[in-house]
């Protein structure tokens, strides 16, 4: 007979960008538990509101019956006395498994002989199970930020309030520090009064519904999404698309009510996003655009509650939202007082790193960097002089009043401010595209002086930083390097830049060094920037799918991150081929030996016909390599290696390396170590799996 199961963590406001995450941890912690105690079950239903955690786990069974499990005593030899009496330590362990000496054998083990037994298992009941897995599932989930409360030692984001634990239609007790555990939860916080009983679990979601909670956060997103539209529809516009807004919204309300508010014509003259952002970031208001995404005079807000009063609710949202927008506008009309160019000298007093000096320190640095980056990838002169122009302006909106008080504008309003100063479209643009891509899957910069300009901010920030002993660990990562990392990894290989990661790193480091005079030990700071960087391309190809054995038979290659990801790929691609396998058992044969070779050096007065015969095949594999390595022919390049495989058996079985005559070994192991570079120009093979 199979059973449903019903918990639910009634808790005070939870912050919404958590609870998905924490949602998916008690999910996950259950069906880790529940399979580790043989408990079989089907469907997991998962439910979350900013004031619960749910699952309904239906089809639970359980068998109980007792198992038999062998337990290891102590060791012979202090199980008795010399007068051969039973010891305390064996009476200790006959008591505890309630067995008697009649029950116990000896075995051995590495020379020494154990006492054992046969004891009865006793199964638990699912109940007991249950009882179990509820504090434990419950503590295992973690927060960003947790809390304590009420002398409690037990850490959540918020206080639990209540719990329910409910097998069919019996309350299934547990502890939790004393929190009351019942079939009793709670409605809507304003539209709903008292307790409401959950006699089983198939009636909690209806019951709640009609005590105005939605609990179906996916429900409860459908009927956002659909008010939302219709909304907008009538007012022949659209709903900006915002998926972590929408996301974020579902998970503050429990009963939504849609409700759209309109604008006051005095702020529309306002650059869109000027208004969009404090109605976005600071009040939860869905944008309505035309079909242009141009803004329109309107806003959707989602209400936590029914349709009564909403002509007063309505009212009161727009209430909230003039104030900011007037605040916008002042420092719009003030910041625009002045060119752009003349809040660069503002910078000074701003600091980027007490030991890197300020913003405007950082600014002349990306004058220099961009520069010489647009120099080394032999870009043109009038874009030299677009990102070196947007260099200088790029932090300068930093010293606005808009973006001081909004500072998720930072670069955005930069381009605004530039073009209104007069920049062309280039720089202005570069200036916003500098904090491409600000998080995973977001864009990345479409213009080649918004790309140097990206990258030499990124650069720089992680390069001075690394110098002066700020690198992240664990979870501490306070100047986002790794986000940095990432998004040059991402930026080089959309661009394909063939450009060494080394040559960016120099340059940033040579910077501090020659401009602010920055002492450090260069090569130690170089080198962990480049396995930072490696980590975080080992991650991408990962998180890609790709084997781990490829990903690091390639990484050390002393080539562009663009050409290790295409190398990669065709390894992928072609790993289970026969030729992949020929040129691993080419290498396998001449690894080992190669690798006492002290020289590649080869004196071919000593050879003797064999080894002329392998070594004229190595000469015509290494010219033919060169082409292939310079047009990045990996075809070719494994076919060659393949082709290698059979010379190389050949070779191996008619010759003995390790002979008495130093010269003709030295030159003997010298051609297998040349061999063994030949395939190491492909990848390293040693590092891969078969």
């Amino acid at each position: 007979m199979t059973s449903k199961y019903l918990i639910e963590i009634g808790v005070e406001e939870l912050p919404a960008t958590q609870v998905d995450d924490a949602l998916n941890q008690f999910s996950n912690l259950y069906k880790k538990y529940l399979t580790e105690e043989d408990v079989s079950f089907g469907e997991v239903e998962s439910y979350a509101t900013p004031r619960r955690l749910t699952l309904i786990i239906s089809d639970l069974s359980k068998s109980e019956s007792d198992e038999m499990e062998e337990v290891k005593g102590p060791a012979k030899k202090i199980c008795f006395g010399e007068d051969g009496s039973i010891s305390k330590a064996f009476s200790g362990f006959l008591n505890s498994k309630g067995l008697e000496e009649k029950d116990v054998f000896f075995r051995e083990i590495k020379g020494v002989e154990y006492a054992y037994a046969n004891v009865v298992k006793k199964s638990k009941s699912l109940e007991e199970v249950l009882s179990e897995i509820a504090p434990k599932a419950i503590k295992g989930i973690s927060f960003p930020k947790s809390m304590r409360w009420g002398g409690k030692d037990i850490r959540f984001a918020r206080p639990i309030r209540w719990l329910i634990s409910l097998l069919n239609d019996k309350v299934i007790p547990f502890d939790l520090e004393g929190i009351k555990v019942s079939n009793e939860t709670y409605g809507h916080r304003f539209l709903s009064k008292g307790k409401i009983k959950i006699n089983t679990p198939d009636e909690y979601v209806e019951k709640l519904k009609d005590a105005y909670v939605i609990v179906n956060q996916d429900e409860r997103k459908d009927i956002i999404i659909a008010g939302a539209n219709r909304l907008a529809r009538e007012k022949a516009g659209n709903i900006q698309k915002d998926e972590a807004l929408l996301n974020e919204v579902v998970y503050i309300i429990e009963y939504p009510t849609c409700l759209i508010g309109r604008i006051k014509e005095q702020y529309m003259e306002l650059p869109d996003i000027v208004i969009i952002t404090p109605m976005k970031e600071h009040l939860r208001y869905f944008p309505v655009v035309d079909d242009d995404e141009k803004l329109m005079p309107y806003f959707v807000t989602v209400r936590n509650g029914n349709e009564d009063h909403i002509d007063i609710v309505t009212h009161g949202n727009q209430m909230v939202l003039d104030p900011r927008l007037e605040d916008a506008k002042f420092f719009y009309n003030e910041d625009s007082n002045k060119p752009l160019i003349e809040y660069v000298d503002d910078l000074k007093t701003v600091v980027f790193q007490e030991k890197l000096g300020t913003l405007y320190d950082k600014t002349k640095r990306l004058e220099i960097l961009t520069e010489k980056y647009a120099k080394f990838l032999s870009v043109g002169v009038e874009t030299i002089e677009n990102v070196v122009r947007a260099a200088t302006l790029s932090k300068a909106d930093l010293s606005t009043k808009l973006v001081i008080e909004f500072t998720e504008l930072q670069g955005k309003m930069g381009r605004i401010y530039a073009k209104n100063s007069g920049e062309n479209d280039l720089v202005s643009v570069a200036i916003e595209e500098q904090y491409l891509p600000r998080f995973a899957g977001d864009l990345l910069p479409e213009t080649t002086a918004g790309t140097l300009l990206s990258l030499a901010d990124k650069f720089d920030t992680i390069s001075g930083m690394f110098a002066v002993g700020i690198r992240p660990t664990g979870s501490v990562d306070p100047f986002a390097l790794r986000r940095a990392a990432i998004g040059i990894i991402n930026i080089i290989l959309d661009t394909n830049i063939d450009i060494r990661i080394e040559n960016f790193i120099n340059d940033a480091l040579y910077v501090y060094v020659e401009e602010q005079g920055l002492t450090f030990d260069y090569e130690e700071v170089k080198s962990s920037i480049i396995d930072f960087m490696n980590g975080r391309f080992k991650n991408l190809l990962t998180d890609e799918g790709f084997r781990y054995d490829i990903i690091d038979s390639v990484l050390e290659m002393d080539e562009s991150f663009p050409n290790i990801y295409d190398r990669a790929r065709f390894i992928k691609e072609n790993i289970e081929t026969d030729n992949f396998k020929d040129a691993i058992e080419g290498h396998t044969r001449i690894s080992n030996l190669a690798s006492k070779a002290e020289s590649k050096n080869i004196d071919e007065k000593v050879l003797e016909k064999e080894d002329l015969e392998i070594y004229g095949i190595l000469e015509n594999a290494e010219k033919k390599n060169e082409e292939i390595i310079e047009k990045r022919d990996y075809e070719s390049g494994l076919n060659l290696l393949a082709s290698l495989k059979n010379p190389i058996n050949k070779y191996m079985d008619s010759s003995m390396i390790m002979v008495d005559k130093e010269s003709l070994k030295n030159s003997r192991l010298g051609i297998l170590k040349r061999l063994e570079d030949l395939f190491n120009s492909f990848c390293d093979f040693s590092k891969i799996v078969e």
